[in-house]
């Protein structure tokens, strides 16, 4: 079927817009790799009619359109054995980093360089993450009125659990005493476990977990401090046993009004933080800003991201090293230095 010259053109201004996305300044060299920049004055809509562009693309979206067009010059130069420069500008290599040889199977013994991509824009950095204010965390537990929401309150403030890790935690989970027959923490903790729950809520992280003799091993174990401890027995002896034989599920928060019983949602935690931060007149208060302040004051205290990653159930320490370290990296340095100096008698 032959193409007409109408198709050719929305093809090939489609192509333009591609190219265009990517700003000259982006790219460090120029003799090797013609760039376009087009404005499109021409009215001729994309192909099928719909654009090609609808507003910026994404940074993940810029690197998979800089490996296509990195793929596409190296197969022109190779076969047809032009432009040597640009082949060996677009194969440069680089070190890998730390993130990269955890993914890596076998990284261990391959050792190499890993290809890299002139054409592809540099990662945004990570925003700054929103605290929560000094002293709200004692309003909003001034303010809210159960025994429930003292318990969601704490346990986000002291663990720096996700909202959708909380909602979904059952009672089996909560090994709420030291040295537990699961044998895997001394302290007491709690395992959160990816599983599917009837209000949606999921862990983001999976790891194996297992249930042996009624008790759950594995998971992604994390600390429970006494505060945490006390507010969950406040919440079971206060509300949960005049509610638990209308619980139609084993989780732990459950709904103490309307539909009495069943499973609280991420939506109805955020909508009572929300109502019990105007109360306490700390503005909108977001469960995530719980994580953020935790693992702010962990990492600044202990000065070890591997150890924030682990407690907080993080995939990566460099996740933490770029969010949080550099928050608390001036009060740590002076303390450093403070231990240094004094052991020298300086």
């Amino acid at each position: 079927m032959p193409v007409s010259d109408a198709d050719r053109i929305a093809a090939a201004q489609a192509y333009i817009s591609a190219l265009a996305s990517h700003r000259a300044d982006d790219v460090p060299f120029a003799p090797g790799c013609t760039r376009v920049e087009v404005g499109l004055k021409t009215g001729q809509a994309g192909p099928l009619g719909s654009p090609w562009l609808d507003g910026p693309l994404s940074a993940s979206a810029l690197q998979i359109r800089a490996a296509v067009l990195k793929g596409y010059y190296l197969d022109v130069t190779s076969r047809e054995a032009i432009n040597e420069e640009l082949q060996k500008q677009l194969s440069a290599t680089r070190l890998p980093t730390r993130a990269l040889k955890d993914k890596q199977f076998l990284a261990h013994v391959s050792g190499g360089d890993v290809p890299a991509n002139p054409l592809a824009p540099s990662a945004p950095s990570r925003r700054h993450p929103r605290l929560m204010p000094d002293g709200a965390t004692a309003a909003l537990l001034d303010c809210v009125n159960t025994a429930r929401d003292r318990m969601i309150v704490t346990w986000l403030n002291d663990s720096g659990i996700r909202v959708g890790e909380l909602c979904g935690l059952h009672h089996a989970d909560l090994h709420l005493r030291s040295d537990h027959e699961c044998g895997e923490e001394r302290l007491a903790h709690f395992h959160v476990v990816k599983r599917s729950n009837p209000n949606r809520a999921r862990a983001k992280r999976g790891q194996p977990a297992r249930l042996e003799h009624g008790v759950i091993r594995g998971g992604s174990v994390r600390y429970a401090s006494p505060a945490m401890v006390e507010t969950y027995l406040e919440y079971l002896t206060e509300e949960y046993f005049q509610v638990r034989g209308l619980a139609v599920t084993n989780l732990v928060l459950v709904q103490l009004q309307n539909d009495i019983g069943m499973p609280l949602s991420t939506h109805g935690v955020r909508q009572m933080l929300a109502r019990a931060g105007k109360r306490a007149g700390a503005g909108k208060v977001r469960p995530h800003s719980f994580r953020h302040t935790w693992a702010t004051s962990l990492t600044e205290a202990s000065g070890m991201p591997a150890l924030t990653a682990k407690a907080g159930g993080w995939a990566s320490a460099k996740t933490v090293e770029e969010t949080y370290l550099h928050l608390a990296s001036s009060d740590l340095v002076s303390d450093s230095l403070e231990r240094v100096w004094s052991r020298n008698g300086t």
